[in-house]
């Protein structure tokens, strides 16, 4: 019990401090709303309003964008510093992400600009906004969020001509996007813009130059077409951009600037400089004079909070645990720990270290192809239709590899006890795999309540601070009901996974006299070594030549860096409810659920509600 309490007082201090960061120490009032858009959809996001902000005082505003794969919560950095700079903003979940519904449209970003279009022209439209300057709205994104911005400047920038009046968009900044900037859509452009796009982004090769010139925003025919358009008001005129230069006039809204930061796709929204570039675009677009300089910056502290409060609350499961298993309903599922095996001969560990690299091989393999199998087994979600048969488009993949993943450990396993370990001493007496029906539905139990217990906490949390767990794109995030019943869908298909990582880690790396940090180590490696292969061979590549290995699938590979955390540690808690245990069962089942919502809760679900 102590141990629970410590991490709870944990969690509660550092979410407490990561509430009051983001709230700029209660300068800042963040509430969450949501918007009934067209077709039955609903928009849902963060209102951040300073509090120097009044009818008499009026502030602009701006909607922030998050990118695919991302919910409001990943891009609180912006609105944190923004909001600081007494500028009212909306931090957006986009559709079929976060608590905001799925779209009817299958290219939302586009068409809806993933909901702010609709966001806009709300504010603009409604007199109970009245502390907003509604001739200084703006809007960023990053990513599929920066492609929202263009396409809202574009499609504000028409009606504009058409009504003969100034756009409803005054300012937007586009971060990590540039395939939009064509002459379709820049002339029709009507805002001060600003683009960042990172030096080293993985994506560049979808760019119209390649290798290493895909991503120099000095000499990209992108850049120059978006800086022409702004002050030539064509594709033609500068035949190289200076970087960090403002171009254009304010008077016209032909402000144009570009920024090149040396930064990789996924982490540009969480660099310094990146952040600094940003906010003096809207500083200077808005003619703004600010008390504080774009150098001086907090939102870092809140990500360090909020790790801490993730990390936390995962260790709190152990101690959780162990307060319900000394109730007398739960004391049966806990059986005396079996011992470890006999330290292995020559032949044992040339055969384990075989079937250790086999298996990092064989998941380094099949990931891609899965990606592949993905898009033919479930066509509805890869192709962003709704639908309530398996929903979430990038986890699909990672749910097939996972299965079949797990299959091939069992086999691995099997084989080698069938073909070594059985005539060498070993039986299942060593594995803790003998469980009778009643100790194994209680042990779904336990793992149930823990997972509630794990997520109402969460959700006190996240109604007394409105914060959850999170580092940067990575969260632990509350979720609608209806993702329980896309858990549901998933687990089965998972656990085999999981259940395999749990029988390998303690029925075949738990050895007599080797110490348990080197065992759980040797564990964590070879449950990631072959996805973080993956990672390698593509940045590998990308350094030798400006182009990644996998380019059709390179948002996969990206989503393994929240991946490959989860599958590293995922050994240590099998091997720590073991302990508890006895046997393989309850770590499983608890790191299923609790990660697996982790992962369905950081994910485009394409549900029809």
């Amino acid at each position: 019990m102590k141990n629970l309490l410590i991490c709870l007082s944990i969690i509660i201090l550092t979410s407490l401090a990561a509430s009051n960061i983001q709230s700029n120490f209660g300068k800042i009032n963040v509430t969450t709303m949501t918007l009934p858009t067209q077709d039955g959809q609903h928009l849902v996001y963060d209102w951040y309003k300073p509090e120097t902000v009044s009818k008499q005082n009026k502030a602009p505003f701006i909607a922030i964008i998050p990118g695919f794969q991302r919910s409001k919560e990943a891009l609180s950095n912006f609105a944190i510093e923004l909001a600081r700079r007494d500028i009212v903003v909306a931090l957006i979940d986009p559709y079929a992400q976060g608590l905001s519904s799925s779209s009817k449209q299958n290219r939302s970003a586009t068409k809806e600009g993933y909901g702010m279009f609709a966001l806009v022209n709300h504010v603009h439209a409604n007199e109970s906004f009245n502390y907003i300057d509604k001739s200084r709205i703006g809007t960023t994104g990053h990513s599929m969020g920066g492609n929202a911005a263009i396409r809202g400047a574009d499609l504000f920038g028409r009606e504009a001509k058409l009504l003969n009046q100034d756009s409803k968009l005054h300012s937007i900044y586009i971060s990590g996007f540039v395939l939009t900037l064509r002459d379709n859509i820049l002339k029709n452009i009507q805002s001060n813009a600003g683009v960042s796009y990172a030096l080293y982004d993985e994506g560049g090769f979808r760019n119209e130059l390649s290798g290493w010139d895909s991503t120099n925003m000095e000499i990209a025919p992108e850049s120059l077409r978006f800086v022409n358009w702004g002050i030539h008001g064509s594709s033609q005129g500068e035949a190289k951009v200076e970087i960090g230069k403002f171009y254009g006039s304010l008077d016209d809204r032909s402000l144009r600037i570009v920024h090149n930061e040396p930064l990789l796709h996924p982490f540009q929204p969480y660099n310094f400089e990146a952040m600094q570039n940003q906010l003096e675009f809207f500083e200077k677009s808005f003619q703004l004079n600010p008390k504080i300089s774009s150098t001086n910056q907090i939102w870092h502290w809140k990500e360090l909070m909020t790790l801490i409060s993730m990390i936390t609350s995962l260790i709190m499961l152990l101690p959780l645990t162990r307060v319900l298993l000394n109730l007398p309903f739960f004391t049966d599922i806990k059986k005396t720990v079996p011992p470890a095996l006999p330290t292995p001969g020559k032949k044992g560990r040339i055969i384990f270290w075989s079937l250790f690299f086999i298996g990092a091989g064989i998941a380094c393999v099949t990931f891609i192809p899965m990606v592949e199998v993905a898009k033919i087994v479930f066509p509805e979600a890869s192709s962003r239709e709704l639908t309530w048969f398996f929903p979430q488009r990038m986890n699909n993949s990672v749910m097939l590899w996972a299965t079949f993943n797990g299959l091939v450990g069992f086999i691995l396993f099997f084989g080698a006890y069938y073909f070594h370990g059985k005539a060498n001493g070993v039986n299942s007496d060593y594995w803790g795999s003998r469980i009778n029906l009643e100790d194994f539905l209680k042990t779904v139990l336990l793992s149930v309540l823990i997972f509630t217990l794990y997520y109402l906490i969460l959700n006190l949390i996240y109604f007394l601070f409105h914060v959850d767990y999170r580092f940067w794109f990575m969260g632990v995030r509350i979720f609608q009901a209806e993702y329980l019943l896309v858990l549901l869908m998933y687990v089965p298909f998972f656990y085999i996974f999981f259940l395999s990582n749990s029988l390998r880690v303690n029925g075949s790396i738990r050895v007599e006299n080797q110490p348990k940090w080197l065992s759980l180590l040797i564990g964590g490696i070879g449950n990631s070594l072959g996805l973080i292969l993956i990672i390698f061979i593509q940045y590998l590549t990308y350094g030798l030549t400006g182009t990644v290995f996998w380019t059709t699938n390179w948002l996969s590979v990206n989503l393994l860096f929240a991946i490959v955390p989860m599958m590293f540690i995922l050994p240590y808690f099998n091997r720590y409810f073991f302990d508890m245990t006895g046997q393989i069962y309850l770590g499983p089942m608890i790191t299923t659920l609790v990660f697996i919502m982790i992962l369905s809760t950081n994910t485009v679900v394409y549900l029809p509600v």
